[in-house]
Formats: C-alpha cells, sequence, structure tokens
C-alpha cells in the first residue's frame, strides 16, 4: 500500500499523541515506514532514521506532502557515534523525545553449521547494540521530562524457533530480555518499556499471494493470512498512548494465533 493510501486509511485514536515527537529507526520501508505513517497520522512529529539515504528521502518527502512535522536522518545506527548524533539531531530540532520505536534490524537467517561469522557480529551490533544504545540516548531525554515510552520490535523467532533461525533468533531474544530489564530499571522514571512480536507480515518482501511460499505459510497460521504493516503499528499507538499507561516489561505478539499453537493443521500430535 502506498503511503498516501496508508495515511488515509487510517483513523487517528489518541489526540494525546498529537504534537509528542517520535523517533523511529528502520522507519524507510516496511514495516518501520508503516509506523512513522501511523505516528504522523496520530499527529506526532517524526524522525524517520535509516541507513538507505535514497528509500529514506523518499518516505519523508512522501510524508511532508500529506503535512507531516518529519526530520530525516540517515546513518549506520550500529554505530555509537551515529546513533549520538541522532538524537542531538533530534533535540535541536523537536527540543525532546516523547517515543522511542527501536525497529532497524538485519532479518536474515542461518542454521548454525553454516559459515556466518560475519552476520553475526553485524547482527549483533545492528540488533542489539544498536537499540541498547538508541533507548541509552533517548531514556536520558525522557528522564529529564519525567515520562516516556521505549517500544522495541522484537519477533517470534524470541519464544519459537524459525528454522533456520540463526543468529537472527538469538537477537531477537536478547531484545525481549533487554525489554523486561530496561522497564524495571527505567520505572522510577515513568519511562515505559515494551516490544511488540510480530509474526509473518507482508510487506515489500512478500511475493504475491498466489506464491507457493505463501500459500504455504498461511495454510500454518490460524487466522489464515499474513499480518499487515497496520497491525504492527496499531499496537505502536496504542502502547505510546495514555491507554497503556499500566503496560510495561511486556512482549505482545502480533502473529495471527502462530506462537499460541503447539501444531499447525494437518499436523497434529
Amino acid at each position: 500500500m502506498e503511503i498516501e493510501d496508508l495515511y488515509h486509511s487510517i483513523s487517528p485514536r489518541y489526540p494525546e499523541l498529537v504534537g509528542q515527537v517520535a523517533v523511529v529507526t528502520g522507519a524507510a520501508q516496511g514495516i518501520g515506514q508503516g509506523i512513522a505513517v501511523r505516528l504522523v497520522r496520530e499527529g506526532m512529529r517524526v524522525v524517520v532514521a535509516d541507513k538507505n539515504q535514497e528509500l529514506l528521502e523518499s518516505t519523508a518527502a512522501a510524508l511532508r506532502q500529506l503535512g507531516a512535522k518529519v526530520f530525516a536522518f540517515q546513518g549506520d545506527l550500529s554505530q555509537f557515534d551515529t546513533i549520538k548524533q541522532l538524537f542531538d539531531k533530534t533535540t535541536e530540532t523537536f527540543k525532546t523525545v516523547h517515543v522511542l520505536v527501536n525497529n532497524a534490524a538485519d532479518l536474515r537467517r542461518r542454521r548454525l553449521l553454516d559459515e556466518h561469522q560475519a552476520l553475526l557480529e553485524h547482527q549483533l551490533a545492528n540488533n542489539i547494540y544498536g537499540p541498547y544504545l538508541c533507548s541509552f540516548q533517548a531514556a536520558k531525554v525522557m528522564q529529564a521530562a519525567g515520562r516516556g515510552n521505549i517500544i522495541h520490535i522484537s519477533s517470534v523467532g524470541a519464544l519459537r524457533a524459525h528454522h533456520k533461525g540463526l543468529p537472527y533468533d538469538v537477537t531477537k531474544g536478547a531484545i525481549d530480555a533487554m525489554t523486561r530489564a530496561m522497564a524495571i530499571d527505567l520505572a522510577e522514571y515513568n519511562i515505559r518499556v515494551n516490544a511488540i512480536g510480530p509474526g509473518a507480515t507482508r510487506t515489500y518482501r512478500t511475493p504475491s499471494d498466489d506464491h507457493p511460499s505463501v500459500q504455504d505459510m498461511i495454510s500454518r497460521i490460524p487466522l489464515q493470512r499474513y499480518g499487515t504493516v497496520s497491525d504492527i503499528s496499531s499496537i505502536v499507538a496504542f502502547l505510546a498512548s495514555s491507554e497503556a499507561s499500566y503496560i510495561t516489561g511486556q512482549v505482545i505478539y502480533v502473529d495471527g494465533g502462530i506462537t499460541a499453537q503447539l501444531s499447525p493443521p494437518g499436523h497434529a500430535l
């Protein structure tokens, strides 16, 4: 769905979010882009961050055409200096940060005996180190303000193993642990920390509905469909809102029932 169509398909629900500032990483496309669109539709000022400059500028331009207040930041968010610069630029532009969405991640998966040392090092940097340090920088700003929300995008692979799933599932398991530890650590500052675990979600990477791999996946999902970026972004907006004010340290799975089932249809134990 195009950004404009997605934007107009959303009905704003949380007036308290109007004027607040959100930072969304990995926002140039896919789930991150959908999250940025949803938060803009809620009236938030949004910093979209990504390392793909061309796609990032395209996303930011489309959001600005819709009247959004958007700041685009291009950089590698596995690097401390770049992360610090992101939050320095954010506070320079918008003065504060109310919501951080740690979405950026490397999604590739291998088997243990495949050669993937370089991938392991890359994912440790991008999938763990980056979100950790983004949270650190955001929490400093939020602590001074006396409130804030940090939302990590995890995966069903943190709870149930993909086959093949390494080292990706390892990093997402770390995100879930990070969510709980940060939530307890930051609660005294009125900073809530939660995570969302998407299941199979339709993005630019997903083949058409008639592709055999898509049909096979749908047959194994209890709700018999792929998730959408709107399914994920609606939970982000909810967690950022005052309606979720007593929720922290939780991982919410948005997966069509995948993590609830012991075995898929036709394979009962």
